[in-house]
Protein backbone atom coordinates (compact mmCIF):
# COMPACT_ATOMS: atom_id res chain seq x y z
CA UNK A 1 0.00 0.00 0.00
CA UNK A 2 1.34 3.35 -0.54
CA UNK A 3 1.87 5.96 1.89
CA UNK A 4 1.32 9.05 2.48
CA UNK A 5 3.92 11.94 2.19
CA UNK A 6 3.69 14.03 5.53
CA UNK A 7 2.93 17.17 3.24
CA UNK A 8 0.06 15.04 1.56
CA UNK A 9 -1.44 13.52 5.08
CA UNK A 10 -4.88 14.01 5.75
CA UNK A 11 -3.87 15.56 8.94
CA UNK A 12 -1.39 18.08 7.26
CA UNK A 13 -4.74 18.93 5.09
CA UNK A 14 -6.86 19.51 7.48
CA UNK A 15 -4.02 21.84 9.30
CA UNK A 16 -4.28 24.00 5.87
CA UNK A 17 -7.95 24.04 5.38
CA UNK A 18 -7.43 25.60 9.22
CA UNK A 19 -5.15 27.76 8.34
CA UNK A 20 -6.72 31.39 7.35
CA UNK A 21 -9.28 30.92 10.42
CA UNK A 22 -6.14 30.42 12.57
CA UNK A 23 -4.23 33.44 10.78
CA UNK A 24 -7.66 35.44 11.33
CA UNK A 25 -8.06 34.62 15.13
CA UNK A 26 -4.47 35.49 15.54
CA UNK A 27 -4.51 38.90 13.64
CA UNK A 28 -7.35 39.72 16.04
CA UNK A 29 -5.82 39.21 19.04
CA UNK A 30 -3.05 41.25 17.84
CA UNK A 31 -4.50 44.06 16.76
CA UNK A 32 -7.10 43.99 20.35
CA UNK A 33 -3.93 44.05 22.48
CA UNK A 34 -1.46 45.72 20.15
CA UNK A 35 -3.54 48.65 18.01
CA UNK A 36 -3.50 48.63 14.36
CA UNK A 37 0.07 51.01 14.36
CA UNK A 38 1.88 48.25 16.72
CA UNK A 39 1.16 45.27 15.20
CA UNK A 40 3.40 43.49 12.79
CA UNK A 41 2.56 40.91 10.43
CA UNK A 42 5.49 39.32 11.93
CA UNK A 43 3.70 38.85 15.01
CA UNK A 44 0.41 37.88 13.47
CA UNK A 45 2.53 34.66 11.55
CA UNK A 46 4.34 33.90 15.24
CA UNK A 47 0.92 33.61 17.06
CA UNK A 48 -0.45 31.02 14.55
CA UNK A 49 2.11 29.33 14.59
CA UNK A 50 3.04 29.82 10.68
CA UNK A 51 6.02 31.81 8.96
CA UNK A 52 5.55 35.34 7.84
CA UNK A 53 5.92 34.06 4.18
CA UNK A 54 2.45 31.69 4.64
CA UNK A 55 0.82 34.48 5.90
CA UNK A 56 1.49 36.70 2.64
CA UNK A 57 0.23 33.74 0.62
CA UNK A 58 -3.90 34.69 2.18
CA UNK A 59 -3.45 38.30 2.68
CA UNK A 60 -1.11 41.06 1.03
CA UNK A 61 -0.81 43.03 3.77
CA UNK A 62 -1.79 44.60 7.59
CA UNK A 63 -4.72 46.61 5.67
CA UNK A 64 -6.42 43.35 3.53
CA UNK A 65 -5.57 41.34 6.91
CA UNK A 66 -7.84 43.71 9.10
CA UNK A 67 -10.56 43.93 6.81
CA UNK A 68 -10.77 40.02 6.95
CA UNK A 69 -10.58 40.02 10.46
CA UNK A 70 -13.74 42.16 10.27
CA UNK A 71 -15.57 40.65 7.80
CA UNK A 72 -15.26 36.90 9.41
CA UNK A 73 -16.26 38.37 12.88
CA UNK A 74 -18.54 41.51 12.71
CA UNK A 75 -20.22 41.75 9.28
CA UNK A 76 -21.78 38.46 9.60
CA UNK A 77 -23.42 38.83 12.97
CA UNK A 78 -24.99 42.27 11.12
CA UNK A 79 -26.31 40.26 8.83
CA UNK A 80 -27.90 37.25 10.26
CA UNK A 81 -29.40 39.68 12.47
CA UNK A 82 -31.05 41.54 9.30
CA UNK A 83 -32.02 38.26 8.47
CA UNK A 84 -33.83 38.29 12.01
CA UNK A 85 -35.79 41.58 11.50
CA UNK A 86 -36.81 40.69 8.07
CA UNK A 87 -38.95 37.32 8.56
CA UNK A 88 -39.83 38.13 12.19
CA UNK A 89 -43.31 39.12 13.71
CA UNK A 90 -42.59 40.17 16.89
CA UNK A 91 -43.18 43.73 18.05
CA UNK A 92 -40.75 46.62 16.90
CA UNK A 93 -40.13 47.07 20.58
CA UNK A 94 -38.81 43.48 21.37
CA UNK A 95 -36.60 43.85 18.05
CA UNK A 96 -35.34 46.81 18.96
CA UNK A 97 -34.53 45.38 22.55
CA UNK A 98 -33.25 42.38 20.95
CA UNK A 99 -30.94 44.50 19.04
CA UNK A 100 -28.96 46.26 21.65
CA UNK A 101 -28.76 43.61 23.94
CA UNK A 102 -27.24 41.05 20.86
CA UNK A 103 -24.96 43.74 20.21
CA UNK A 104 -24.05 44.26 23.36
CA UNK A 105 -23.57 40.12 23.86
CA UNK A 106 -21.76 39.46 20.47
CA UNK A 107 -19.65 42.41 20.40
CA UNK A 108 -19.55 45.04 23.33
CA UNK A 109 -18.55 42.73 25.73
CA UNK A 110 -16.43 40.72 23.56
CA UNK A 111 -12.77 41.59 22.06
CA UNK A 112 -14.63 42.51 19.15
CA UNK A 113 -14.90 45.75 21.46
CA UNK A 114 -11.50 45.69 21.12
CA UNK A 115 -11.45 46.99 17.31
CA UNK A 116 -13.68 49.31 18.11
CA UNK A 117 -11.21 51.46 20.42
CA UNK A 118 -8.45 50.76 17.77
CA UNK A 119 -10.59 52.47 15.24
CA UNK A 120 -11.43 55.79 16.99
CA UNK A 121 -7.54 55.77 18.74
CA UNK A 122 -6.16 55.44 14.97
CA UNK A 123 -8.56 56.65 12.37
CA UNK A 124 -6.70 59.97 11.68
CA UNK A 125 -3.79 58.05 11.11
CA UNK A 126 -5.28 55.37 8.97
CA UNK A 127 -8.34 56.85 7.24
CA UNK A 128 -8.57 54.39 4.73
CA UNK A 129 -9.34 51.28 7.39
CA UNK A 130 -11.17 53.77 9.73
CA UNK A 131 -13.52 54.55 6.40
CA UNK A 132 -13.46 50.90 5.30
CA UNK A 133 -14.83 50.07 9.15
CA UNK A 134 -18.00 53.21 8.43
CA UNK A 135 -19.21 51.58 5.60
CA UNK A 136 -19.07 48.04 6.72
CA UNK A 137 -19.78 47.89 10.18
CA UNK A 138 -21.13 51.23 11.62
CA UNK A 139 -23.13 52.57 8.88
CA UNK A 140 -24.83 48.90 8.63
CA UNK A 141 -25.80 48.61 11.99
CA UNK A 142 -27.32 52.34 12.11
CA UNK A 143 -29.07 51.95 8.51
CA UNK A 144 -30.90 48.51 10.45
CA UNK A 145 -31.76 49.49 13.82
CA UNK A 146 -32.98 53.01 11.93
CA UNK A 147 -35.17 50.15 9.95
CA UNK A 148 -36.48 48.84 12.95
CA UNK A 149 -37.19 52.58 14.42
CA UNK A 150 -39.26 53.37 11.18
CA UNK A 151 -40.72 49.36 11.13
CA UNK A 152 -42.20 50.70 14.97
CA UNK A 153 -43.43 53.52 13.70
CA UNK A 154 -45.45 52.59 10.54
CA UNK A 155 -47.27 50.23 12.56
CA UNK A 156 -48.30 52.81 15.07
CA UNK A 157 -46.08 51.51 17.83
CA UNK A 158 -43.44 54.00 18.36
CA UNK A 159 -44.06 57.70 18.02
CA UNK A 160 -42.41 59.77 15.28
CA UNK A 161 -38.98 60.78 15.52
CA UNK A 162 -36.20 60.99 13.39
CA UNK A 163 -35.05 57.21 12.86
CA UNK A 164 -31.52 57.79 11.11
CA UNK A 165 -30.32 60.07 14.37
CA UNK A 166 -32.38 58.22 16.70
CA UNK A 167 -30.49 55.05 15.75
CA UNK A 168 -27.19 56.90 15.99
CA UNK A 169 -28.03 58.21 19.17
CA UNK A 170 -28.99 54.94 21.07
CA UNK A 171 -26.32 52.84 19.92
CA UNK A 172 -23.33 55.04 20.90
CA UNK A 173 -23.75 54.95 24.50
CA UNK A 174 -23.00 51.26 24.35
CA UNK A 175 -20.06 51.46 21.65
CA UNK A 176 -18.73 53.68 24.55
CA UNK A 177 -19.38 51.91 27.17
CA UNK A 178 -17.48 49.53 25.20
CA UNK A 179 -14.65 51.11 24.31
CA UNK A 180 -14.22 52.46 28.06
CA UNK A 181 -14.22 48.48 28.89
CA UNK A 182 -11.09 48.36 27.19
CA UNK A 183 -9.30 51.53 28.31
CA UNK A 184 -10.33 53.16 31.37
CA UNK A 185 -11.93 50.65 32.95
CA UNK A 186 -9.46 48.27 34.24
CA UNK A 187 -7.63 51.61 35.54
CA UNK A 188 -10.82 52.40 37.56
CA UNK A 189 -12.78 49.11 38.61
CA UNK A 190 -12.89 50.00 42.09
CA UNK A 191 -14.61 53.65 41.56
CA UNK A 192 -16.89 52.43 38.61
CA UNK A 193 -19.65 50.20 40.73
CA UNK A 194 -22.08 50.29 38.02
CA UNK A 195 -21.84 47.11 36.14
CA UNK A 196 -22.45 46.75 32.73
CA UNK A 197 -25.61 44.95 32.97
CA UNK A 198 -27.00 47.56 35.21
CA UNK A 199 -26.04 50.26 32.57
CA UNK A 200 -27.71 48.43 29.58
CA UNK A 201 -31.18 47.29 31.24
CA UNK A 202 -31.03 51.55 32.42
CA UNK A 203 -30.19 52.47 28.85
CA UNK A 204 -33.11 50.60 27.06
CA UNK A 205 -35.98 51.31 29.54
CA UNK A 206 -35.21 55.20 28.88
CA UNK A 207 -35.20 54.64 24.60
CA UNK A 208 -38.21 52.42 24.70
CA UNK A 209 -40.18 54.34 26.90
CA UNK A 210 -39.60 57.65 24.70
CA UNK A 211 -40.57 55.70 21.36
CA UNK A 212 -43.52 53.76 22.52
CA UNK A 213 -46.76 55.28 22.23
CA UNK A 214 -48.98 54.84 25.75
CA UNK A 215 -52.46 53.99 25.67
CA UNK A 216 -54.21 56.58 26.61
CA UNK A 217 -55.90 56.12 30.48
CA UNK A 218 -59.86 55.90 30.42
CA UNK A 219 -60.00 57.69 33.11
Amino acid sequence: MEMLSPERSPRWERRKERRPAELLAAALDCFVERGFAATRLDDVAARAGVSKGTLYLYYAGKDELFMAVVRENIIPLIDEFRREVTVSSASSAELLRRFLLGWWARVGETKLAGIAKLIVAEAGNFPDVARFFHDEVTLPNHQLLAGIIERGMRSGEFRAIDAEASAQLFLSPLVLRAIWNHSIQPCCADICPISNERMLTAHIDMVLRGLIIQAADPT
